[in-house]
């Protein structure tokens, strides 16, 4: 991968580390499912009259739409409502790296090496452990929705490498169209009529920042760069980058909301962390030969 492409990687996983900021502040002011929807809304106009539709069917389009708008989003913006931290929660979506090598390996077929096996199992005993350290009720369930968002992460991954070779910033903009349409129904469903107005009416400029940066910056470059690079090269070249989202998102949170976690939480990301490391880098230390 050129230096380039590695800096735009690397971009975008500091754009998405920072984002869960955004998240935090969003949903103190949103309800999840309207603030998810306002992300798309912005995302798609008026971008839409502007990019030319890619040379994908619409299916492929709904499932993008549907897996990352309203499964990865939609899901992880109600488990930070619901009191998931903002930086604990930049790291546990990264489960996404395994869910999209392990389903690579179940629609494309690209066998998965035995230090992504291995640091897989790492990071899934550091999961374990911050879900015993959250085994007080209420706490729990915006753990497992986080996970939940980090499988629709990955299998959104797939749908963008099943579409190929593309304009991906034209897939981004046009699957954009399709997450406001349940999540607005939800909304409607969940909250009432009255609230979308009232919650529009009352939006500081903290809440519309945060829902520019999510729709501009996180969706449409984060979401483009990333479908464009895994587009062109190997599923595991480019998943392992996410390893850097929780670097700013942690950094981020401690430095902007003021967030800390728990000592056990601490070893239960360290051991996450470590899986993600052995992923990353356990492929070039098994290729090294002996001096």
């Amino acid at each position: 991968m050129p230096i380039r492409h590695i800096v735009l990687a690397l971009s975008v996983a500091v754009v998405w580390g920072l984002s869960f900021i955004a998240i935090r502040w969003g949903v103190d002011e949103v309800a999840p499912p309207l603030l998810t929807a306002l992300r798309y809304v912005f995302a798609a106009l008026p971008a839409v009259f502007f990019v030319k539709r890619p040379a994908v069917g619409w299916p492929l389009l709904i499932g993008y739409g549907l897996a990352i708008g309203v499964g990865q989003f939609g899901l992880l913006f109600l488990a930070i409502k619901l009191g998931m931290p903002a930086g604990l929660s930049s790291l546990v979506i990264q489960l996404q790296v395994f869910f999209t090598i392990f389903l690579a390996f179940a629609f494309f077929g690209e066998r998965p090496g035995l230090a992504q096996l291995g640091g897989a199992a790492v990071a899934l005993v550091g999961i374990g452990v911050i879900a015993v350290e959250r085994l007080d009720g209420a706490a729990l369930l915006p753990l497992l929705l986080t996970i939940a968002a980090a499988g629709c992460w990955g299998l959104g991954n797939m749908v963008g490498k099943a579409a190929g070779r593309i304009d991906m910033l034209g897939f981004v903009v046009w699957s954009a169209l399709i997450p406001p349409i349940p999540l607005l129904l939800a909304s409607l469903l969940l909250d009432g009529p009255g609230a979308i107005p009232l919650a529009l009416s009352h939006l500081t400029i903290k809440g519309i920042g945060s829902i520019a940066f999510m729709a501009y910056i996180a969706t449409l470059f984060g979401f483009g760069a990333w479908a464009w690079l895994l587009s062109r090269y190997n599923t595991g070249q480019v998943a392992p980058f996410a390893l850097f989202v929780p670097v700013a998102g942690i950094a981020g949170a401690a430095l902007f909301l003021g967030e800390a976690i728990t000592e056990v939480e601490i070893i239960g990301s360290v051991l996450v962390f470590g899986g993600l490391l052995i992923n990353v880098f356990g492929p070039r230390l098994r290729r090294r030969k002996p001096a």
